[in-house]
């Protein structure tokens, strides 16, 4: 359990009742932005799949899912989703979306892994999307297209939520800047991925770092990805590999670099057999998901997740993500919140 460096005298600019309000008012404005520029439309999404689907993600690669036998199914037992970044590929097919077009859909998860603190909670909500491509936009250009749209809808947010509260001024940069992991890597040899984060983010206040999961130059990945979703390890325009990345922006309030979003280009064939292979999971194969990507019945398509507690934490101003959302903490964070004026939900 562990607090980020917070202001010395904290106040929220909104109380609850506003906070509540003001929730609303991003998750509206922001998911219609996200899906008119982007061309998305809205579909449900499951809380939980079948285990041995290959549906669920495994993120990093080390995540359980938090699962249960379904006693009328004779004891076949479901997980909670971590994401969908899988199972909304299956639903673009299954949908017949057209090239151009996609998805978007509220994604809840319980990530019992977490290790709690402002930015990370127990309970992750976010807009999971996922949008049909064609072979010549598997490229980085169309990667920084597609995040700029992104970022665009969150600076229309953020305007729109001060017209009705002007105590929150717009403070994010007009543009977003565009940087691979290993061009970050040489700028900051000497420090870790997440500290290159850091500063890289402290500088632009908002970043979109290209080329998560591949082996940079010094041998060690940026950061872990799972190996059959995100395409990481195929040559792009730039020279370097990966058409992925995280979308960072600067909290001023917590002084500190924020992940808002993890997206990208997504694999095809050749790339997940390529990474299925170097990962050591070419036994993922056999099962559903695996089945249908190599038999060529899903089409290509690029997607991500966006925290919706965090945006709303970040546009905000809040120095903890439990003044967003309600979830379990440890009672020591909770004393401690209270002691530092941070009304947990």
């Amino acid at each position: 359990m562990k607090l980020y460096r917070l202001p010395a005298e904290y106040k929220p600019l909104l109380d609850l009742k506003q906070t509540e309000l003001a929730i609303k008012q991003i998750k509206e404005t922001f998911q219609l932005n996200l899906s008119s520029s982007l061309r998305l439309r809205r579909v449900t999404a499951p809380l939980f799949v079948l285990q041995g689907t290959g549906l669920n993600d495994d993120l990093n690669g080390y995540e359980n899912a938090v699962s249960f036998p379904i006693q009328d199914m004779n004891g076949a037992v479901a997980e909670v989703v971590h994401s969908l970044a899988k199972w909304k590929r299956v639903t673009l097919a299954e949908y017949n979306i057209a090239n151009g077009y996609g998805i978007y859909t509220d994604m809840n998860a319980i990530r019992s892994h977490e290790e709690l603190d402002n930015l990370h909670s127990l309970y992750v909500d976010q807009w999971d999307w996922e949008r049909v491509i064609t072979e010549k936009e598997r490229s980085i250009a169309f990667l920084k297209e597609i995040v700029e749209e992104i970022y665009s809808a969150i600076l229309h947010t953020e305007f729109t939520l001060s017209e009705c509260y002007p105590q929150l001024r717009p403070s994010l940069p007009e543009k977003i800047e565009f940087i691979h992991s290993e061009e970050l890597r040489r700028i900051y040899p000497e420090l870790s991925p997440k500290e290159r984060e850091e500063e890289i983010t402290r500088k632009h206040g908002a970043v979109f770092i290209i080329g998560i999961g591949n082996e940079l130059g010094d041998g060690k990945p940026h950061d872990n990805r799972a190996p059959d979703y995100d395409d990481y390890s195929t040559p792009n325009e730039d020279g370097f590999y990966g058409l992925n990345g995280d979308l960072m922006i600067w909290s001023d309030v917590l002084g500190k670099a924020m992940e808002l979003s993890s997206m990208g280009i997504r694999v095809d064939r050749e790339a997940l057999l390529r990474q299925l292979e170097k990962s050591g999971k070419e036994e993922r194969k056999k099962l559903y998901f695996h089945r249908r990507m190599l038999e060529g019945s899903l089409p290509l398509s690029i997607g991500g997740g966006i925290g919706q507690s965090r945006l709303c934490m970040l546009l905000l101003k809040k120095a903890h993500i439990g003044e967003i959302q309600s979830s379990i903490w440890p009672e020591e964070m909770r004393n401690e919140c209270k002691k530092l004026n941070i009304p947990l939900i």
